[in-house]
């Protein structure tokens, strides 16, 4: 209700605008206009749990699991890799250098981020659509392939899902990867796919002969290759088909919208910097990596 038409209702019940009436009315509108304004305070003031818990000072959790070299705990815990030092390089261009790393498993990423054990997730996540329905992904930070690990001298010719199928090979990837979704796409039997927890354990099975294949990102793929060159090669991600190819965002619980904006518009202006640039480049990220025009409205419903 406006002034006037307060005042117009005043004189409907009979009171004089300019009799002592008129001292209350304006005591009235003053009263109301306070409480505007401290509602329209709180509201501006209320944002999501997590821009609150930063503007207080509280750390920022990180959560990742180990994953090298997109991200791992240092020998104290430090987070390295390279999506943590894009996250972490994020947040400190937004004023945030409170951060706490929390490790997990993989598989218990998605779940700790939901149940609030930590704040936002940076191990290196792609984003696909079904991840997409659980948690809100910050636009991409980078464009990745996948590939294998095999024996050495890859003795079955492995290069592609549809070889590991007609083969009848047997796969073993990281629970919760993308890889066991593409396998079953490909058609390769749920049965041919053993599941399980970290990176050394696909070498393992891998090198005691319980594998055939491995499957993860073509980093991951090349570090295990790498950690056992006498027995293990990995092969070349560009066999694979171009619809495996994926883009990797930091996450967020799905309320911490506020947060999630404020991140897209720092990470767009820290991507592909120099200072960027030289925080990953001791971790193989490099201008090729660079995510392109691709968007997480379009990962989300196309990955």
């Amino acid at each position: 209700m406006t002034a006037d038409q307060m005042v117009y209702h005043s004189r409907e019940f009979g009171a004089n605008p300019k009799s002592k009436g008129t001292q209350e009315m304006k005591n009235i509108l003053a009263a109301i206009a306070a409480a505007a304004a401290l509602i329209a305070g709180v509201a501006h003031t209320h944002a999501d749990e997590l821009t609150d818990r930063a503007a207080a000072g509280k750390p920022i959790r990180i959560g990742f699991a180990h994953e090298i070299p997109w991200a791992y705990p240092g020998d104290k815990n430090e987070p390295l890799g390279f999506a943590n030092a894009i996250a972490v390089g994020v947040l400190k261009s937004m004023g945030y250098t409170n951060i706490e790393p929390v490790v997990t498993e993989w598989g218990g990423l998605i779940p700790g981020v939901q149940a609030g054990r930590f704040d936002v997730i940076t191990g290196g996540m792609y984003i696909t659509g079904a991840r997409c329905k659980n948690v809100s992904f910050a636009e991409p930070m980078g464009k990745f392939g996948d590939s294998f690990i095999v024996k050495k001298g890859n003795p079955k010719g492995i290069q592609t899902y549809q070889d590991i199928k007609q083969k009848g090979a047997t796969m073993v990837t990281v629970s919760g990867y993308v890889n066991v979704d593409a396998a079953l796409k490909e058609g390769v039997p749920e049965s041919k796919i053993i599941q399980v927890p970290s990176p050394t354990e696909v070498l393992a099975a891998v090198r005691a002969g319980r594998a055939d294949v491995g499957a993860g990102d073509d980093f991951a793929m090349k570090q295990l290759a790498a950690s056992a060159p006498q027995e293990i090669e990995a092969t070349d991600t560009a066999a694979l088909p171009d619809w495996t190819n994926n883009w990797v965002a930091v996450a967020f619980r799905k309320e911490d919208k506020d947060f999630l904006k404020a991140y897209n518009e720092a990470q767009a202006k820290y991507l592909g910097t120099p200072e960027m640039l030289e925080a990953v480049g001791k971790f193989q990220y490099t201008k090729a990596q660079l995510p392109g025009d691709a968007k997480t409205e379009w990962a989300c419903a196309n990955r």
